[in-house]
Protein backbone atom coordinates (compact mmCIF):
# COMPACT_ATOMS: atom_id res chain seq x y z
CA UNK A 1 0.00 0.00 0.00
CA UNK A 2 1.82 3.08 -1.31
CA UNK A 3 1.52 6.28 0.93
CA UNK A 4 -0.24 8.21 -1.92
CA UNK A 5 -3.49 6.44 0.04
CA UNK A 6 -2.67 8.82 2.85
CA UNK A 7 -0.59 11.61 1.70
CA UNK A 8 -2.19 15.16 0.64
CA UNK A 9 -5.13 13.85 -1.03
CA UNK A 10 -6.62 13.87 2.42
CA UNK A 11 -5.56 16.98 2.89
CA UNK A 12 -3.77 16.52 5.84
CA UNK A 13 -0.40 15.72 6.76
CA UNK A 14 0.88 12.33 6.99
CA UNK A 15 1.65 11.92 10.21
CA UNK A 16 -1.42 13.10 11.27
CA UNK A 17 -3.26 10.54 8.69
CA UNK A 18 -0.72 7.63 10.04
CA UNK A 19 -1.67 8.79 13.51
CA UNK A 20 -5.48 8.31 12.92
CA UNK A 21 -4.61 4.69 11.01
CA UNK A 22 -2.89 3.57 14.33
CA UNK A 23 -5.95 4.91 16.78
CA UNK A 24 -8.11 2.48 14.78
CA UNK A 25 -5.67 -0.65 14.86
CA UNK A 26 -5.68 0.00 19.22
CA UNK A 27 -9.15 0.17 19.04
CA UNK A 28 -9.56 -2.69 17.29
CA UNK A 29 -7.28 -4.53 18.87
CA UNK A 30 -9.11 -3.36 22.45
CA UNK A 31 -12.23 -3.98 21.32
CA UNK A 32 -11.21 -7.89 19.89
CA UNK A 33 -9.12 -8.87 22.93
CA UNK A 34 -12.35 -7.41 25.84
CA UNK A 35 -14.50 -9.64 24.05
CA UNK A 36 -12.61 -12.81 22.96
CA UNK A 37 -10.10 -12.41 26.21
CA UNK A 38 -12.50 -15.29 28.31
CA UNK A 39 -13.85 -17.03 25.49
CA UNK A 40 -10.59 -17.93 24.10
CA UNK A 41 -9.23 -18.87 27.69
CA UNK A 42 -12.44 -20.89 28.97
CA UNK A 43 -10.76 -23.54 30.65
CA UNK A 44 -7.58 -21.60 31.75
CA UNK A 45 -10.18 -19.51 33.73
CA UNK A 46 -12.23 -21.77 35.29
CA UNK A 47 -9.27 -23.23 37.10
CA UNK A 48 -8.33 -19.89 38.44
CA UNK A 49 -11.73 -19.31 39.82
CA UNK A 50 -12.61 -23.02 41.10
CA UNK A 51 -15.22 -23.06 38.72
CA UNK A 52 -16.19 -25.66 35.93
CA UNK A 53 -16.63 -25.11 32.30
CA UNK A 54 -19.59 -24.69 31.85
CA UNK A 55 -20.20 -22.00 34.79
CA UNK A 56 -17.11 -19.89 33.32
CA UNK A 57 -19.17 -19.97 30.00
CA UNK A 58 -21.46 -17.67 31.56
CA UNK A 59 -18.76 -14.83 31.45
CA UNK A 60 -19.09 -15.34 27.78
CA UNK A 61 -22.60 -15.12 28.06
CA UNK A 62 -23.18 -12.11 30.07
CA UNK A 63 -20.78 -10.94 27.45
CA UNK A 64 -22.52 -11.17 24.75
CA UNK A 65 -26.48 -10.76 26.35
CA UNK A 66 -26.76 -6.75 25.42
CA UNK A 67 -23.64 -6.37 23.29
CA UNK A 68 -25.14 -8.15 20.54
CA UNK A 69 -28.47 -5.52 20.21
CA UNK A 70 -26.75 -2.18 21.57
CA UNK A 71 -25.31 -1.06 18.26
CA UNK A 72 -28.99 -0.84 16.54
CA UNK A 73 -29.77 2.05 19.32
CA UNK A 74 -26.08 3.25 18.57
CA UNK A 75 -26.92 4.56 15.25
CA UNK A 76 -29.26 7.28 16.50
CA UNK A 77 -27.40 7.98 19.54
CA UNK A 78 -24.32 8.89 17.92
CA UNK A 79 -27.01 10.91 15.89
CA UNK A 80 -28.64 12.75 18.48
CA UNK A 81 -25.62 13.76 20.53
CA UNK A 82 -23.00 14.28 17.96
CA UNK A 83 -20.12 12.19 17.21
CA UNK A 84 -17.18 13.77 19.67
CA UNK A 85 -19.70 12.91 22.95
CA UNK A 86 -20.21 9.49 21.60
CA UNK A 87 -16.68 9.00 21.06
CA UNK A 88 -15.60 10.00 24.33
CA UNK A 89 -18.37 8.69 26.43
CA UNK A 90 -17.92 5.58 24.96
CA UNK A 91 -13.71 5.09 25.56
CA UNK A 92 -14.22 6.54 29.05
CA UNK A 93 -16.76 3.76 29.65
CA UNK A 94 -14.47 1.18 28.23
CA UNK A 95 -12.15 2.10 30.40
CA UNK A 96 -13.92 2.28 33.53
CA UNK A 97 -15.77 -1.20 32.57
CA UNK A 98 -11.87 -2.87 32.45
CA UNK A 99 -10.69 -0.81 35.18
CA UNK A 100 -13.49 -2.86 37.86
CA UNK A 101 -12.00 -5.55 36.24
CA UNK A 102 -8.82 -5.83 37.51
CA UNK A 103 -10.63 -6.09 41.71
CA UNK A 104 -12.54 -9.14 40.38
CA UNK A 105 -11.85 -11.97 43.03
CA UNK A 106 -14.61 -14.29 42.08
CA UNK A 107 -16.65 -15.58 39.24
CA UNK A 108 -20.45 -13.99 40.50
CA UNK A 109 -18.61 -10.68 40.64
CA UNK A 110 -16.99 -11.51 37.31
CA UNK A 111 -20.43 -12.56 35.23
CA UNK A 112 -21.66 -8.96 36.45
CA UNK A 113 -19.06 -7.15 35.30
CA UNK A 114 -18.95 -8.96 32.18
CA UNK A 115 -22.46 -8.42 31.41
CA UNK A 116 -21.61 -4.14 31.76
CA UNK A 117 -18.00 -4.70 29.79
CA UNK A 118 -20.35 -6.15 26.81
CA UNK A 119 -22.56 -2.81 27.42
CA UNK A 120 -19.38 -0.73 27.04
CA UNK A 121 -17.45 -2.50 24.66
CA UNK A 122 -20.38 -2.10 22.09
CA UNK A 123 -19.66 1.40 20.50
CA UNK A 124 -16.11 0.25 20.20
CA UNK A 125 -16.57 -1.49 17.20
CA UNK A 126 -18.01 1.80 15.11
CA UNK A 127 -14.94 3.97 17.08
CA UNK A 128 -12.90 1.65 15.38
CA UNK A 129 -14.33 1.82 11.84
CA UNK A 130 -14.87 5.55 11.98
CA UNK A 131 -10.96 6.31 13.26
CA UNK A 132 -10.01 4.09 9.90
CA UNK A 133 -12.48 6.48 7.44
CA UNK A 134 -10.62 9.12 9.16
CA UNK A 135 -7.39 8.33 8.02
CA UNK A 136 -8.70 8.01 4.19
CA UNK A 137 -9.51 10.36 1.51
CA UNK A 138 -13.05 10.15 1.00
CA UNK A 139 -12.45 8.60 -2.58
CA UNK A 140 -10.88 5.57 -0.75
CA UNK A 141 -13.18 5.38 2.40
CA UNK A 142 -15.33 2.67 0.48
CA UNK A 143 -12.41 0.72 -0.31
CA UNK A 144 -9.01 0.85 1.64
CA UNK A 145 -10.88 1.90 4.56
CA UNK A 146 -13.61 -0.76 5.04
CA UNK A 147 -11.11 -3.79 4.14
CA UNK A 148 -8.06 -2.89 6.58
CA UNK A 149 -10.77 -2.00 8.95
CA UNK A 150 -12.60 -5.50 8.77
CA UNK A 151 -9.02 -7.10 8.62
CA UNK A 152 -7.85 -5.72 12.28
CA UNK A 153 -11.85 -6.96 13.29
CA UNK A 154 -11.45 -10.04 12.27
CA UNK A 155 -7.62 -10.64 13.62
CA UNK A 156 -9.21 -9.46 16.80
CA UNK A 157 -9.92 -13.33 17.94
CA UNK A 158 -6.30 -14.77 16.89
CA UNK A 159 -4.79 -11.74 18.09
CA UNK A 160 -5.97 -12.80 22.06
CA UNK A 161 -5.11 -16.16 21.53
CA UNK A 162 -1.69 -14.68 20.93
CA UNK A 163 -0.63 -13.19 23.41
CA UNK A 164 -3.29 -14.92 25.82
CA UNK A 165 -0.59 -17.65 26.86
CA UNK A 166 2.05 -15.36 28.20
CA UNK A 167 -0.72 -14.14 30.46
CA UNK A 168 -1.76 -16.30 32.01
CA UNK A 169 1.34 -17.95 32.96
CA UNK A 170 2.03 -14.79 34.50
CA UNK A 171 -0.92 -14.26 36.80
CA UNK A 172 -4.17 -15.45 35.51
CA UNK A 173 -7.35 -13.68 35.42
CA UNK A 174 -5.54 -10.57 36.97
CA UNK A 175 -2.78 -10.49 33.74
CA UNK A 176 -6.02 -10.24 31.39
CA UNK A 177 -7.70 -7.96 32.89
CA UNK A 178 -4.90 -5.54 33.25
CA UNK A 179 -3.68 -6.08 29.35
CA UNK A 180 -7.40 -5.10 28.44
CA UNK A 181 -6.91 -2.38 31.16
CA UNK A 182 -3.89 -0.89 29.73
CA UNK A 183 -5.53 -1.51 26.23
CA UNK A 184 -8.10 0.58 27.34
CA UNK A 185 -6.15 3.65 28.70
CA UNK A 186 -4.17 3.60 25.38
CA UNK A 187 -7.02 3.91 23.24
CA UNK A 188 -8.82 6.64 25.77
CA UNK A 189 -5.28 8.89 25.55
CA UNK A 190 -5.43 8.19 21.43
CA UNK A 191 -9.25 8.83 21.34
CA UNK A 192 -8.71 12.19 23.86
CA UNK A 193 -5.93 13.30 21.17
CA UNK A 194 -7.27 12.95 18.13
CA UNK A 195 -11.03 14.34 17.14
CA UNK A 196 -13.07 13.12 14.61
CA UNK A 197 -14.94 15.06 12.04
CA UNK A 198 -17.84 16.19 13.48
CA UNK A 199 -21.20 15.44 11.86
CA UNK A 200 -24.50 17.23 11.79
CA UNK A 201 -26.34 16.60 14.85
CA UNK A 202 -30.16 15.49 14.38
CA UNK A 203 -33.08 15.03 17.03
CA UNK A 204 -33.86 11.31 16.06
CA UNK A 205 -34.70 9.35 19.34
CA UNK A 206 -38.07 9.19 19.72
CA UNK A 207 -40.22 7.39 22.67
CA UNK A 208 -41.17 4.58 20.92
CA UNK A 209 -37.08 3.79 20.86
CA UNK A 210 -37.09 2.74 24.41
CA UNK A 211 -39.99 1.31 24.26
CA UNK A 212 -39.17 -1.29 21.45
CA UNK A 213 -35.32 -1.27 21.78
CA UNK A 214 -35.83 -3.01 25.45
CA UNK A 215 -37.40 -5.89 23.98
CA UNK A 216 -35.14 -6.12 20.95
CA UNK A 217 -32.43 -6.65 23.67
CA UNK A 218 -34.40 -8.79 25.96
CA UNK A 219 -35.14 -11.15 22.32
CA UNK A 220 -31.62 -10.75 21.25
CA UNK A 221 -29.79 -11.20 24.30
CA UNK A 222 -31.45 -14.43 25.45
CA UNK A 223 -30.91 -15.58 22.08
CA UNK A 224 -27.19 -15.11 22.97
CA UNK A 225 -27.47 -16.94 25.98
CA UNK A 226 -29.08 -20.17 24.27
CA UNK A 227 -26.01 -19.97 21.56
CA UNK A 228 -23.30 -19.91 24.11
CA UNK A 229 -24.90 -22.55 26.46
CA UNK A 230 -26.49 -24.63 24.32
CA UNK A 231 -23.97 -27.06 23.92
CA UNK A 232 -22.77 -26.87 27.72
CA UNK A 233 -26.27 -27.85 28.78
CA UNK A 234 -27.40 -30.00 25.63
CA UNK A 235 -30.49 -28.28 24.23
CA UNK A 236 -33.22 -30.38 25.60
CA UNK A 237 -32.02 -31.24 28.71
CA UNK A 238 -32.70 -28.39 30.88
CA UNK A 239 -36.27 -26.32 30.93
CA UNK A 240 -34.62 -22.89 31.14
CA UNK A 241 -33.35 -22.75 27.64
CA UNK A 242 -36.73 -23.75 26.23
CA UNK A 243 -37.97 -21.22 28.71
CA UNK A 244 -35.41 -18.44 27.30
CA UNK A 245 -35.90 -19.14 23.74
CA UNK A 246 -39.85 -18.82 23.88
CA UNK A 247 -39.35 -15.11 26.08
CA UNK A 248 -36.74 -13.98 23.42
CA UNK A 249 -39.82 -14.85 20.53
CA UNK A 250 -42.30 -12.89 22.42
CA UNK A 251 -39.73 -10.29 23.03
CA UNK A 252 -38.79 -9.61 19.14
CA UNK A 253 -42.24 -10.32 18.05
CA UNK A 254 -43.63 -7.72 20.23
CA UNK A 255 -41.18 -4.59 19.15
CA UNK A 256 -41.78 -5.88 15.70
CA UNK A 257 -45.01 -4.77 15.61
CA UNK A 258 -44.14 -1.68 17.53
CA UNK A 259 -41.88 -1.10 14.80
CA UNK A 260 -44.15 -1.85 11.78
CA UNK A 261 -46.34 0.72 12.69
CA UNK A 262 -43.90 3.49 13.44
CA UNK A 263 -42.72 6.20 10.77
CA UNK A 264 -39.24 6.68 11.66
CA UNK A 265 -38.54 3.08 13.38
CA UNK A 266 -35.11 1.45 14.52
CA UNK A 267 -35.94 -1.13 12.43
CA UNK A 268 -37.53 -0.66 9.07
CA UNK A 269 -39.40 -4.05 8.36
CA UNK A 270 -40.60 -2.94 5.18
CA UNK A 271 -37.02 -2.41 4.01
CA UNK A 272 -35.73 -5.61 5.63
CA UNK A 273 -38.24 -8.20 4.33
CA UNK A 274 -37.46 -7.59 0.48
CA UNK A 275 -35.98 -10.35 -0.84
CA UNK A 276 -32.93 -8.84 -2.19
CA UNK A 277 -32.31 -8.11 1.54
CA UNK A 278 -33.19 -11.18 2.72
CA UNK A 279 -31.00 -12.61 0.08
CA UNK A 280 -28.09 -10.58 1.76
CA UNK A 281 -28.65 -10.99 5.99
CA UNK A 282 -29.11 -15.07 4.98
CA UNK A 283 -25.53 -14.74 3.01
CA UNK A 284 -24.05 -13.15 5.77
CA UNK A 285 -25.16 -15.71 7.77
CA UNK A 286 -24.37 -18.55 6.05
CA UNK A 287 -20.77 -17.15 5.73
CA UNK A 288 -20.15 -17.03 9.80
CA UNK A 289 -20.97 -20.56 9.94
CA UNK A 290 -18.50 -21.46 7.37
CA UNK A 291 -16.43 -19.52 9.01
CA UNK A 292 -17.04 -21.50 12.31
CA UNK A 293 -14.29 -24.24 10.71
CA UNK A 294 -11.68 -21.53 12.27
CA UNK A 295 -12.75 -20.14 14.95
CA UNK A 296 -14.36 -23.16 16.81
CA UNK A 297 -13.43 -26.17 15.16
CA UNK A 298 -9.71 -26.07 14.54
CA UNK A 299 -8.84 -24.22 18.29
CA UNK A 300 -11.43 -27.31 19.70
CA UNK A 301 -9.81 -30.12 17.61
CA UNK A 302 -6.13 -28.97 19.05
CA UNK A 303 -7.92 -27.98 22.91
CA UNK A 304 -9.27 -31.96 22.33
CA UNK A 305 -5.62 -32.83 22.06
CA UNK A 306 -4.50 -31.33 25.09
CA UNK A 307 -2.53 -28.55 22.95
CA UNK A 308 -1.90 -25.04 25.01
CA UNK A 309 -1.75 -21.93 23.16
CA UNK A 310 2.03 -21.92 23.52
CA UNK A 311 2.02 -24.99 21.23
CA UNK A 312 0.02 -23.29 18.56
CA UNK A 313 1.57 -19.89 18.51
CA UNK A 314 3.03 -20.70 15.03
CA UNK A 315 -0.12 -21.17 13.66
CA UNK A 316 -1.67 -18.01 15.20
CA UNK A 317 0.93 -16.39 13.36
CA UNK A 318 0.04 -17.66 10.27
CA UNK A 319 -3.75 -16.91 10.34
CA UNK A 320 -2.75 -13.36 11.41
CA UNK A 321 0.00 -13.23 8.38
CA UNK A 322 -3.18 -14.47 5.91
CA UNK A 323 -5.73 -12.28 7.15
CA UNK A 324 -3.75 -9.04 7.08
CA UNK A 325 -2.35 -10.26 3.41
CA UNK A 326 -5.79 -11.16 2.29
CA UNK A 327 -7.07 -7.60 3.51
CA UNK A 328 -4.15 -5.29 1.44
CA UNK A 329 -5.08 -7.97 -1.85
CA UNK A 330 -8.79 -6.96 -0.85
CA UNK A 331 -8.34 -3.48 -0.99
CA UNK A 332 -6.42 -3.34 -3.97
CA UNK A 333 -9.45 -5.38 -5.90
CA UNK A 334 -11.95 -3.45 -4.45
CA UNK A 335 -10.13 -0.11 -5.36
CA UNK A 336 -9.95 -1.43 -9.14
CA UNK A 337 -13.67 -2.32 -8.78
CA UNK A 338 -13.02 -5.71 -9.42
CA UNK A 339 -14.84 -7.24 -6.70
CA UNK A 340 -17.37 -9.46 -8.70
CA UNK A 341 -15.49 -12.56 -8.42
CA UNK A 342 -14.47 -12.09 -4.75
CA UNK A 343 -16.96 -14.05 -3.29
CA UNK A 344 -16.41 -16.68 -5.21
CA UNK A 345 -12.51 -16.81 -4.73
CA UNK A 346 -13.47 -16.12 -0.93
CA UNK A 347 -15.49 -19.26 -0.77
CA UNK A 348 -13.23 -21.63 -2.87
CA UNK A 349 -10.45 -20.97 -0.54
CA UNK A 350 -12.64 -22.06 2.51
CA UNK A 351 -13.89 -25.17 0.82
CA UNK A 352 -10.55 -25.86 -0.04
CA UNK A 353 -9.20 -25.57 3.81
CA UNK A 354 -11.93 -27.11 5.12
CA UNK A 355 -11.75 -29.95 2.90
CA UNK A 356 -7.88 -30.51 3.90
CA UNK A 357 -8.87 -30.16 7.65
CA UNK A 358 -10.83 -33.07 7.06
CA UNK A 359 -8.20 -35.54 6.60
CA UNK A 360 -6.75 -34.84 10.18
CA UNK A 361 -5.62 -37.84 12.61
CA UNK A 362 -4.32 -37.99 16.00
CA UNK A 363 -0.97 -37.38 14.91
CA UNK A 364 -2.16 -33.23 13.43
CA UNK A 365 -0.53 -30.75 15.22
CA UNK A 366 -0.61 -26.66 14.30
CA UNK A 367 2.24 -26.92 11.58
CA UNK A 368 0.38 -29.12 9.48
CA UNK A 369 -2.76 -26.89 9.39
CA UNK A 370 -0.53 -23.23 8.70
CA UNK A 371 -1.91 -24.23 4.80
CA UNK A 372 -5.65 -25.16 5.64
CA UNK A 373 -6.23 -22.25 7.94
CA UNK A 374 -4.22 -19.47 5.54
CA UNK A 375 -6.47 -20.36 3.26
CA UNK A 376 -9.54 -20.12 5.11
CA UNK A 377 -8.61 -16.79 7.00
CA UNK A 378 -7.69 -15.58 3.36
CA UNK A 379 -11.47 -16.12 2.25
CA UNK A 380 -13.01 -14.87 5.16
CA UNK A 381 -11.41 -11.44 4.93
CA UNK A 382 -11.99 -11.58 0.83
CA UNK A 383 -15.56 -11.53 1.30
CA UNK A 384 -16.07 -9.19 4.12
CA UNK A 385 -15.24 -5.78 3.09
CA UNK A 386 -17.33 -6.18 -0.42
CA UNK A 387 -20.25 -7.30 1.22
CA UNK A 388 -20.52 -4.23 3.77
CA UNK A 389 -19.76 -2.40 1.57
CA UNK A 390 -22.32 -3.22 -1.32
CA UNK A 391 -24.73 -3.37 1.58
CA UNK A 392 -23.88 -0.05 2.76
CA UNK A 393 -24.60 1.15 -1.39
CA UNK A 394 -27.72 -0.49 -0.88
CA UNK A 395 -28.95 1.07 2.02
CA UNK A 396 -27.76 4.59 1.11
CA UNK A 397 -29.39 3.87 -1.59
CA UNK A 398 -32.90 3.21 0.10
CA UNK A 399 -32.55 6.11 1.85
CA UNK A 400 -30.93 7.55 5.44
CA UNK A 401 -33.43 5.86 6.64
CA UNK A 402 -32.90 2.35 6.44
CA UNK A 403 -28.80 2.83 7.39
CA UNK A 404 -29.71 2.15 11.07
CA UNK A 405 -31.86 -1.21 9.52
CA UNK A 406 -28.37 -2.04 7.73
CA UNK A 407 -26.37 -1.91 10.85
CA UNK A 408 -28.72 -3.98 12.44
CA UNK A 409 -28.42 -6.26 9.84
CA UNK A 410 -25.02 -6.82 9.80
CA UNK A 411 -24.18 -6.48 13.13
CA UNK A 412 -26.67 -9.14 13.82
CA UNK A 413 -25.62 -11.21 11.24
CA UNK A 414 -21.86 -11.45 12.43
CA UNK A 415 -22.79 -10.85 16.25
CA UNK A 416 -25.27 -14.18 16.33
CA UNK A 417 -24.35 -15.68 13.30
CA UNK A 418 -21.01 -16.28 14.87
CA UNK A 419 -22.65 -17.66 18.18
CA UNK A 420 -24.72 -19.75 16.09
CA UNK A 421 -22.26 -21.16 13.60
CA UNK A 422 -20.54 -22.05 16.99
CA UNK A 423 -23.13 -23.71 18.48
CA UNK A 424 -23.88 -25.81 15.50
CA UNK A 425 -20.49 -26.69 14.83
CA UNK A 426 -19.78 -27.93 18.80
CA UNK A 427 -23.55 -29.69 18.71
CA UNK A 428 -22.43 -31.39 15.41
CA UNK A 429 -19.31 -32.65 16.95
CA UNK A 430 -20.89 -33.81 20.34
CA UNK A 431 -23.18 -36.20 18.11
CA UNK A 432 -20.91 -37.65 15.56
CA UNK A 433 -18.25 -37.86 18.81
CA UNK A 434 -21.14 -40.58 20.27
CA UNK A 435 -21.90 -41.96 16.98
CA UNK A 436 -17.99 -42.77 16.46
CA UNK A 437 -17.32 -43.89 19.92
CA UNK A 438 -20.27 -46.23 20.12
CA UNK A 439 -18.80 -48.10 16.79
CA UNK A 440 -15.22 -47.91 18.68
CA UNK A 441 -15.32 -48.28 22.25
CA UNK A 442 -17.47 -51.38 21.89
CA UNK A 443 -15.09 -53.76 20.26
CA UNK A 444 -12.98 -52.90 23.35
CA UNK A 445 -13.32 -56.45 24.60
CA UNK A 446 -10.61 -59.30 25.43
CA UNK A 447 -12.37 -61.84 23.29
CA UNK A 448 -11.30 -59.57 20.20
CA UNK A 449 -7.83 -61.20 19.18
CA UNK A 450 -6.68 -57.87 18.26
CA UNK A 451 -7.49 -56.16 21.19
CA UNK A 452 -6.67 -58.74 23.49
CA UNK A 453 -2.97 -58.41 22.29
CA UNK A 454 -3.05 -54.74 22.54
CA UNK A 455 -4.13 -55.19 25.96
CA UNK A 456 -1.46 -57.82 26.78
CA UNK A 457 1.26 -55.20 25.49
CA UNK A 458 -0.20 -52.87 27.89
CA UNK A 459 -0.20 -55.05 30.97
CA UNK A 460 3.58 -55.80 30.06
CA UNK A 461 4.21 -52.44 30.71
CA UNK A 462 2.04 -51.98 33.87
CA UNK A 463 3.75 -54.72 34.84
CA UNK A 464 6.24 -53.04 36.97
CA UNK A 465 4.48 -50.16 38.41
CA UNK A 466 0.58 -52.63 39.51
CA UNK A 467 1.78 -55.83 40.74
CA UNK A 468 -2.16 -56.12 41.27
CA UNK A 469 -3.78 -58.37 38.12
CA UNK A 470 -7.17 -56.61 38.21
CA UNK A 471 -5.67 -53.18 38.56
CA UNK A 472 -3.63 -53.28 35.71
CA UNK A 473 -5.87 -55.51 33.67
CA UNK A 474 -8.44 -52.26 34.23
CA UNK A 475 -6.32 -49.87 33.75
CA UNK A 476 -5.35 -51.15 30.38
CA UNK A 477 -8.91 -51.17 29.34
CA UNK A 478 -8.97 -47.69 30.26
CA UNK A 479 -5.97 -46.92 28.32
CA UNK A 480 -7.56 -48.38 25.27
CA UNK A 481 -10.53 -46.98 25.67
CA UNK A 482 -8.77 -43.25 26.21
CA UNK A 483 -7.12 -43.91 22.55
CA UNK A 484 -10.32 -45.02 20.72
CA UNK A 485 -12.24 -41.70 22.54
CA UNK A 486 -9.89 -39.48 21.32
CA UNK A 487 -9.69 -41.31 17.34
CA UNK A 488 -13.54 -40.74 18.05
CA UNK A 489 -13.03 -37.20 19.03
CA UNK A 490 -11.01 -36.68 15.46
CA UNK A 491 -13.48 -38.20 13.30
CA UNK A 492 -16.57 -36.31 14.51
CA UNK A 493 -13.85 -33.11 13.57
CA UNK A 494 -13.39 -34.76 10.22
CA UNK A 495 -16.59 -34.95 9.84
CA UNK A 496 -17.88 -31.22 10.58
CA UNK A 497 -14.95 -29.77 8.35
CA UNK A 498 -16.12 -32.24 5.86
CA UNK A 499 -19.64 -30.54 6.13
CA UNK A 500 -18.47 -26.86 5.71
CA UNK A 501 -16.38 -27.86 3.16
CA UNK A 502 -19.61 -29.21 1.08
CA UNK A 503 -21.57 -26.23 2.55
CA UNK A 504 -19.48 -23.61 1.17
CA UNK A 505 -18.55 -25.61 -2.37
CA UNK A 506 -22.55 -25.84 -2.40
CA UNK A 507 -22.65 -21.89 -2.03
CA UNK A 508 -20.02 -22.02 -4.85
CA UNK A 509 -21.80 -23.61 -7.10
CA UNK A 510 -24.75 -21.58 -6.62
CA UNK A 511 -22.93 -18.87 -7.11
CA UNK A 512 -20.97 -19.39 -10.09
CA UNK A 513 -24.73 -20.49 -11.97
CA UNK A 514 -25.81 -17.21 -11.74
CA UNK A 515 -23.17 -15.28 -12.81
CA UNK A 516 -23.08 -17.84 -15.80
CA UNK A 517 -26.93 -17.27 -16.04
CA UNK A 518 -25.93 -13.62 -16.67
CA UNK A 519 -26.96 -12.04 -13.22
CA UNK A 520 -25.46 -8.51 -12.04
CA UNK A 521 -26.86 -8.54 -8.34
CA UNK A 522 -24.95 -4.76 -7.59
CA UNK A 523 -26.90 -3.27 -10.50
CA UNK A 524 -30.57 -5.14 -10.26
CA UNK A 525 -30.60 -4.92 -6.53
CA UNK A 526 -29.84 -1.10 -6.17
CA UNK A 527 -32.28 -0.07 -9.26
CA UNK A 528 -34.72 -2.17 -7.61
CA UNK A 529 -34.50 -1.28 -3.87
CA UNK A 530 -34.30 2.68 -4.55
CA UNK A 531 -37.34 2.29 -6.45
CA UNK A 532 -39.02 0.30 -4.35
CA UNK A 533 -38.07 3.41 -1.62
CA UNK A 534 -39.39 5.66 -3.67
CA UNK A 535 -42.32 4.42 -4.59
CA UNK A 536 -42.69 3.92 -0.65
CA UNK A 537 -41.89 7.57 0.48
CA UNK A 538 -44.30 9.24 -2.16
CA UNK A 539 -47.12 6.71 -1.08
Amino acid sequence: MSLRLFGPSSGRPFYLTASYFCASVLVWMTQGFGMNMTSVNIPQIAGAFGASISEATWLNAAYMAPNVSLSILLVKIRNQFGLRMFTVVSIVSFSAAALLHVYVVDLRTAVILRFFAGIAAAPMSTLGMLYMMEAFPPALKPTWAISLSLTCSTIGSTFTRLISTSLLDYGQWKALSTMELGLALCSLAAVLALHLTPIARENVLEVWDFVSYPLLAIGFGLIAIVLVQGTNYWWFEVRWIGVCSAVAIASICAALLIELHRSRPLIDLQWLTHPIVLRFAVTLVLFRFVLSEQTAGAYGLFRSFGLLGEQSRSLYVAIIGATILGGLLCGAIMEAKRTALLPALALALISSGAYVDSHSTVLTRPENMYLSQALIALGGILFLPPALSAGTALAQSSGPMTMSSFVAVFLLSQNLGALAGSAAFGSFVVVRERVHSSRLIEPVLQSNPIVAQQLDRINNVYRGVLPDDRLRSAEAVANVARRQSQQATVLAYNDAFLLIALCAAGTLGILVLGIILGYRPSRVESTTVTNDARVSSNS
